[in-house]
């Protein structure tokens, strides 16, 4: 059993399917924005029943970031959607551990050996700390884990496979340096970007390799120096693969030469995503995927997030300042997947009171006894009914938050209520059936002390001194209560 799948099976939850399997028995199209064709287009699946998707991971050799994860929040959402309307879902992502150049052109050196050769690991332990951290981000997340995990470093046969394919069927030629797709073969490129290419004829990229056909010609093997530290046997000698022919490799393998619905984040647009379909279409004559969807960026405090701006957020940042990772999740509920999201500080904390009102109104209706007339179910029915139609609006879920919380401000407290809860959670997944803990309160030293002078100033009846270091208490934004079981402290 290999790593994934002992360490993220997905496992079903009875209650969460035995909700599923209740619902209406009205049939709500469902609407997805398609990079392919620029519209919103009605979604009809190759099989009826299931769902193929093939979503880009991570390159990793560095941390996710908040930005990166609201990515996975909009596939993951994707998925919950696609599960409510009762599909079943074959879901494949990658793992990119060799390939993807420090450029996202085919410039410059493999970014897993640059980490490798800053943190003085090797490329293999570097993937696998990565990797993990990935994971454990969406854990916190409640991201729900594809069916499918492919690390590139497992599918080079297959992947050489590809590149032999596309050399035979004249897609493809070789130079000194690498195998390269030949862009100038097919009928149309781009097709999912605006990419003008004859604009790309001068530039710095040409100068990269003097052999290339065309400058917009990308890298499908690259030939490795000598020393190269992850290089494999190939026709063209001790090789290694580029960034864009793993995906269209493991999507063949796993999902056929046509599925449903490719994700991303919108940065892959017009180098990645272009590149993919290129392949394909030079081996099979066919666009991969049916339904191309892509997030857009977060900004931070209005601005792009960049390490030179000092303001790039990990997910472990918002856990630090002692906030339910979920809050995030949120947060990213508050604007469409297609819309740039601003994050803010006082963003993440009105979401955090957001969750805590979420939960504490499903409490209300579990521990509730109101009882329900036709005249209640009829209205509940129909906010259920709002739901579904705004989630199976190309994931409209400012729009769908916008009926939860008609359902949780209901005047009436039921047990069935808090069951509807539970069904728009599936799709939610803020664990909203959560009970919200007591927060503890992180005390400053300098405070500590203040409240550890005053104990002993009343031990020894200083009443005055005891006043006065109380008022200095609450001067530092503490409150301190005298009860006959000792001081309690409250942050005010």
């Amino acid at each position: 059993m290999n790593f994934f799948t002992s360490q993220f099976k997905t496992r079903k939850n009875d209650k969460i399917e035995h909700i599923l399997q209740e619902r209406n028995d009205e049939t709500v199209d469902i609407y997805l924005y398609n990079t392919l064709t620029k519209e919103k287009d009605l979604f009809k699946p190759i099989n009826e029943k299931e769902v193929k998707i093939y979503s880009c991971g991570p390159t990793v050799y560095k941390d996710a970031t908040i930005g990166n994860m609201r990515t996975n929040i909009f596939q993951d959402v994707l998925r919950r959607m696609l599960k409510y309307n009762g599909y079943t879902i074959k879901h494949v992502m990658n793992i990119t551990d060799v390939g993807h150049l420090v450029s996202d052109g085919d410039e410059g050196e493999d970014k897993m050996i640059k980490s490798a050769r800053e943190e003085h690991k090797t490329p293999l332990e570097i993937a696998e700390h990565y990797t993990k951290l990935f994971f454990d981000d969406l854990k916190d997340l409640n991201i729900e884990i594809p069916e499918v995990i492919c690390k590139a470093t497992e599918y080079i046969p297959e992947m050489l496979e590809y590149v032999k394919e596309l050399v035979e069927k004249g897609y493809a030629y070789e130079t000194s340096t690498a195998i390269y797709f030949d862009v100038s073969k097919l009928d149309k490129y781009p097709v999912l970007s605006n990419l003008n290419v004859e604009e790309q004829k001068a530039g710095a990229r040409v100068d990269v390799d003097p052999e290339k056909k065309n400058p917009y010609d990308f890298a499908l093997w690259i030939k490795a120096p000598e020393n190269h530290l992850m290089k494999w046997d190939s026709p063209w000698g001790p090789s290694y693969p580029g960034w864009h022919i793993e995906c269209s490799a493991m999507s063949r393998k796993h999902l056929g030469e046509q599925f449903d619905i490719h994700t991303g984040g919108i940065d892959l647009i017009p180098t990645h995503h272009e590149n993919e379909i290129a392949q394909s279409k030079g081996v099979c004559g066919k666009i991969l995927a049916n339904y191309w969807i892509h997030g857009e960026y977060l900004l931070i405090n209005g601005g792009k997030m960049s390490k030179s701006l000092g303001n790039v957020y990990l997910l472990k940042d918002i856990k630090e300042k002692g906030y339910d990772p979920l809050v995030y999740k949120l947060l990213c509920y508050t604007s469409s997947y297609r819309n740039k999201l601003n994050f803010t500080w006082e963003g993440i904390e009105a979401s955090s009171k957001s969750l805590e009102r979420l939960r504490n109104g499903y409490q209300a209706n579990k521990n509730g006894t109101d009882t329900l007339d036709e005249e209640d179910r009829k209205e509940l029915d129909r906010l259920e009914n709002e739901f579904h139609k705004a989630i199976n609006d190309d994931m409209n879920m400012p729009l769908a938050m916008s009926f939860v919380w008609e359902v949780i401000k209901y005047p009436k407290k039921s047990p069935e209520i808090a069951e509807l809860l539970l069904k728009f959670d599936t799709v939610l997944g803020i664990k909203i059936d959560k009970e919200e803990a007591n927060k503890e309160i992180e005390i400053p030293e300098e405070v500590l002390k203040l409240v550890e002078e005053r104990k002993q100033a009343r031990q020894e009846k200083n009443w005055a001194e005891s006043d006065r270091l109380r008022d200095l208490i609450k001067e530092k934004g503490y409150e301190v209560k005298d009860t006959k079981d000792g001081m309690i402290l409250n942050a005010q």
